[in-house]
């Protein structure tokens, strides 16, 4: 396995309120909205909800990937990812996530290493340490045949 990793994703609006996504890993699509305060559709997946999916299914991931290589047991894992949005001067943003791990272990003699792991998991999540980078932002306009960079 190397040292880098790339990943892609494409989203296109479909028509009227919803959108597609699709990933080069994952062979069905996902329909999108705008939430519904912002004028959106119900009964589908927001950016906000794919936000926070995001850092739960990471974070689940990363724990069970620690648990294995330390050859560690649970019997279940939950974790729940909540986030308020606020306005703010520069629009909406997200003000707070937190992030709530429910870890049922065997016995009461291995809740220490318990919350080792979850802290370890939170602290090498990816996800969670790729809210602090900014995104690149490289847009291509196209008019008619031609693409302009």
């Amino acid at each position: 396995m190397g040292d880098t990793h790339e990943y892609r994703v494409i989203a296109w609006w479909a028509s009227g309120r919803t959108g597609l996504a699709k990933s080069d890993s994952a062979p069905n699509s996902i329909h999108f909205a705008a939430p519904l305060q912002f004028g959106g559709l119900e009964g589908r997946w927001t950016p906000e909800d794919l936000l926070l999916c995001a850092i739960a299914s990471c974070f689940t991931t990363t724990f069970r990937v620690l648990a294995e290589n330390s050859k560690w047991e649970y019997t279940d894992l939950e974790v729940e990812a909540a986030g308020k949005v606020d306005k703010a001067n520069s629009g909406y943003s997200f003000s707070h996530i937190i992030l709530r791990p429910h870890l049922k272990i065997l016995r009461e003699p291995e809740r220490a290493r318990a919350f080792e792991l979850l802290q370890k998991a939170e602290s090498l999540c990816l996800v969670s340490r790729a809210l602090a980078v900014t995104p690149a932002f490289e847009p291509v306009v196209e008019v008619g045949d031609t693409a302009l960079r």
